[in-house]
């Protein structure tokens, strides 16, 4: 009994000792030694996790896109919806006014577009044959006294560069799909992933918060909801900006005279889709344009109305805009865009900054215990709140 009775009597004796000597071993190392240790095993699996939710997005990323695409339309679409809905309209009927009339519009543009660079395409292409004649034959017989050799080098350069340079945006665009069939399939999906959420987005929000335990709910629902308010705010705003750069670049070039007006103001329009970035390259085409078809003063008149509408963007439309509506500071903004280029390409700079604004109000959301009122947003801006039906008159 004696020995019985020592056996737990020496293994509490150890685990007192083990436990003195490892408080002994903790105090001699310095707080902020612990703290920062504490912080950084912390920060390596929070990037593992991230790490592996990246890898996961890239393997499916032919599913991902076009739920990001149909996420971020009906995000534009549903104040629409939501009117049309509330004003006694059928579901089924606002649903088709929607999809048709956005597909109506993208049609419309792109088939002007298209008409125009078909017209004017002969005489760009022979003028600008002649302009680059002209400069090679200056830079051979004039101050410069450049060889043909040193040209074509040159050149040769800058095109390498180029195709490096733009060798990560073609990749991301060939994320979305690498053949015809693909692409195809990503743009039926999209499609009815967009009709799905307009139809039944309480139900969907609904069965995705119930994923979630019991006690966490509540603030899951209410994270949630703040988010998609930013995601609908920054969809709507960006809309207007890149109607607004556009319109402004377009008509320059339209006043100017330089060709291909509507297709530059298109290409405008879908570029400005990348903030700060986007509308800057896309202008860059119509002062090339300009320089080659209309010689160096309408090109430096193209630039200034270019800069122009950058100016009113940068200073004016993004600050008091975007800034309210992605509650991202304009650095962040930058930053996020120039790592989702690296990451995914252009679906990358295109979803980045609608991505990080969403994450960026979730998690000051579920940081407050009891949230933020203001974060609160209206039920006419959720896509998970229950449009009211038209009811029916019983006779």
């Amino acid at each position: 009994m004696t020995g019985t009775d020592d056996k737990p009597k020496g293994g509490l004796r150890d685990a007192i000792r083990q436990r003195t000597v490892t408080t002994e071993v903790t105090e001699e190392v310095p707080r902020p030694l612990r703290l920062a240790t504490a912080y950084a095993w912390r920060f390596l699996v929070l990037a593992a996790a991230i790490g592996v939710a990246i890898w996961l997005v890239i393997q499916l990323k032919l599913l991902v896109i076009p739920l990001l695409v149909a996420i971020l339309v009906s995000a534009l679409l549903w104040p629409s919806f939501s009117f049309l809905v509330r004003h006694r309209m059928p579901r089924w009927l606002a649903i088709v006014i929607c999809v048709i009339g956005t597909i109506a519009v993208v049609t419309g543009l792109l088939w002007a577009a298209v008409r125009q660079i078909t017209l004017e395409f002969p005489a760009v292409r022979e003028r600008t044959v002649g302009t680059v004649g002209d400069l090679r034959r200056y830079l051979i017989d004039g101050p410069l006294h450049l060889t043909a050799e040193q040209i074509d080098a040159t050149i040769t350069q800058g095109f390498d560069m180029l195709e490096q340079q733009a060798q990560l945006l073609w990749s991301g665009a060939l994320a979305i799909g690498s053949t015809v069939g693909h692409v195809a399939t990503g743009i039926l999906l999209a499609l009815f992933i967009l009709i799905t959420i307009l139809a039944d987005g309480a139900g969907i929000w609904r069965w995705t918060v119930r994923l979630f335990p019991r006690r966490a709910r509540a603030s899951v629902d209410g994270a949630g909801r703040a988010g998609w308010r930013t995601v609908i705010n920054y969809a709507r705003t960006q809309l207007l900006v890149a109607s607004i750069d556009a319109l402004g670049i377009g008509l320059g070039a339209f006043l100017l005279g330089v060709p291909l007006a509507v297709p530059i103001g298109v290409l405008v329009f879908l570029g400005a889709f990348v903030p700060f970035v986007g509308a800057i390259l896309t202008g860059a085409v119509a002062v090339f344009l300009a320089l080659v078809y209309n010689g160096p003063w309408i090109a430096l008149w193209m630039l200034v109305i270019v800069l122009g509408v950058q100016q009113v963007e940068g200073h004016l439309l993004q600050p008091l805009l975007m800034g309210s509506a992605v509650k991202v500071h304009p650095l962040a903004v930058v930053l996020v865009v120039a790592g989702g280029a690296m990451v995914g390409g252009i679906a990358g700079a295109v979803f980045a900054v609608p991505l990080a604004a969403f994450v960026n109000v979730v998690w000051l959301h579920l940081a407050r215990r009891n949230g933020d009122p203001d974060l609160t947003p209206s039920p006419d801006q959720l896509i998970w709140t229950t449009v009211p039906r038209t009811r029916k008159k019983h006779a």
